[in-house]
């Protein structure tokens, strides 16, 4: 087998971390790992007990995927799997009554989380990630990247953020202008919305002058 360099292996104080491509093929990926565990990497994996941990990238696997990771690497009887993680952010409730997805985690660069709905980051928003939904965004975090509410058309929908720090944002059709010429100084406890057809900028505690019932989440 040609070794294509889909796992990378590095040693760290707490053992071994192992970086596994997010592009390539899953059964590739399983057969790369399966090659340098038992031939390729041999050395470097005897002795005593070694703590494993494996880094997804964005992929996303089914807990069943994740198994067949680590029982490919029990195979090997000095290596003990600690985590298998992956840097798309969890959902941690998919819907409430009200088409609200809540995501905790960290949107990186070049990641999309697109809902029918209102969407709550528990977490950041990092430039070059992408928030897009029909409902209204909460980021309880720094929005820095871009946000698109109201993606079908509510004008009424809001974009807010513990701080407001974004590349772009966008409600209905309406662009955000440069962030310099319309952001506050502290930019902390703020949301987006629309006023006669342009963005305006206000804090948190002006919300209910939007809304005649206060946004509440259920449990």
């Amino acid at each position: 087998m040609t070794d294509k360099q889909h796992i990378t292996i590095k040693g760290v104080k707490e053992g071994l971390v192992f970086l596994l491509d997010d592009d390539c093929e899953f059964s590739a990926l399983l057969d790369e790992l399966q090659y340098k565990l038992e031939k390729s990497h041999q050395q470097l994996l005897t002795g005593p007990i070694v703590h494993v941990h494996v880094k997804l990238g964005s992929r996303h696997l089914e807990e069943e995927d994740k198994e067949r990771i680590r029982a490919a690497i029990r195979q090997q009887g000095n290596l003990l799997v600690q985590s298998v993680e992956s840097n798309v952010p969890e959902e941690i409730k998919p819907d409430d009554g009200r088409n609200l997805k809540i995501l905790t985690g960290i949107i990186r660069s070049g990641q999309t989380i697109e809902h029918d709905g209102n969407l709550l980051l528990m977490g950041d928003l990092n430039p070059g990630g992408r928030l897009i939904c029909t409902g209204d965004i909460y980021v309880m975090g720094a929005l820095r990247g871009l946000a698109h509410a109201g993606t079908n058309g509510l004008e009424n929908a809001i974009i807010a953020a513990s701080l407001l720090r974004p590349t772009q944002l966008r409600i209905g059709e309406v662009i955000s202008r440069p962030p310099d010429e319309w952001m506050t100084g502290d930019a902390a406890m703020e949301f987006a919305y629309l006023n006669e057809g342009v963005m305006k900028i206000d804090k948190m505690t002006q919300l209910h002058r939007m809304r005649k019932e206060p946004v509440v989440f259920k449990a």
